[in-house]
């Protein structure tokens, strides 16, 4: 197992794939990043909520690399990874398949806007309202103003002055932007594009930044599934195990 000390060097060992290029973080915070023959994994501390090893490569070369990184970093990690890899990789490596998900991913530019609806970041008054509305309408976010991982807050509020919609920048590596902690309240917002404004806002500033953006989203979940493609986000399926 060698370890690559540098983004570039990561870079060039994932062939540019996003999702570890995300989990990398820049390889600062304690990520480290390694690789094992055709596999190259990467260990992230609290990253989204969890410890996480982000792998891609063939099954061969993946399950010894996953172990060498659990044994270097420690039973905490969950790896993270195409469905097809980890639906193989779990029981080699002592872990139970705890199914698939979506990580979905622009890459440029969205798509055009659809609705009039407008957003704009959040100011530190107005992050306890955004916490409350999360806590009615998402409680299972990871991404919350209460917690670390989010760098900044969009909103959109309605003709009354009521936050509707909510979206963070959160868990962001300088390649790849994360959007996370989308909520909206279903009496005044839905329905009224106020999600896909606060989604546009994050995504469209991640997209200048890094030139790339992602989120993670349940399979069951069409409605937000409709919304990220409808924003130009394209789907690919990955899945985790744990110990």
């Amino acid at each position: 197992m060698i370890e690559l000390p540098t983004v570039e060097d990561l870079t060039h060992a994932a062939e540019d794939d996003a999702l570890l290029l995300w989990a990398a973080q820049g390889l600062r915070g304690g990520a480290r990043a390694f690789r094992h023959g055709g596999a190259v994994a990467v260990a992230s501390p609290g990253l989204s909520g969890r410890d996480r090893i982000a792998v891609r490569g063939p099954l061969s070369d993946a399950v010894p690399l996953v172990r060498g990184v659990l044994d270097r970093c420690g039973p905490s990690y969950r790896p993270l990874g195409d469905r097809a890899l980890l639906a193989e990789l779990a029981e080699p490596v002592g872990h139970r398949y705890l199914g698939s998900f979506g990580w979905m991913s622009v890459t440029g530019s969205l798509s055009p806007a659809t609705g009039a609806a407008a957003a704009r970041w959040l100011t530190p008054a107005e992050l306890p309202e955004a916490a409350a509305l999360l806590d009615r309408h998402f409680a299972s976010s990871y991404a919350h103003p209460g917690r670390p991982g989010a760098t900044a807050w969009a909103g959109v509020r309605d003709e009354a002055d009521r936050l509707t919609a909510i979206a963070a920048d959160a868990w962001s590596s300088p390649e790849v932007g994360l959007l996370a902690g989308v909520a909206t309240d279903p009496s005044h917002g839905r329905g009224r594009g106020h999600a896909e404004a606060a989604c546009r806002l994050v995504l469209d500033t991640q997209l200048r930044r890094s030139g790339r953006a992602a989120l993670l989203v349940d399979s069951w979940n069409t409605a937000a599934i409709r919304l990220y493609r409808r924003l130009g986000l394209e789907w690919r399926e990955i899945a985790a195990c744990a110990a």
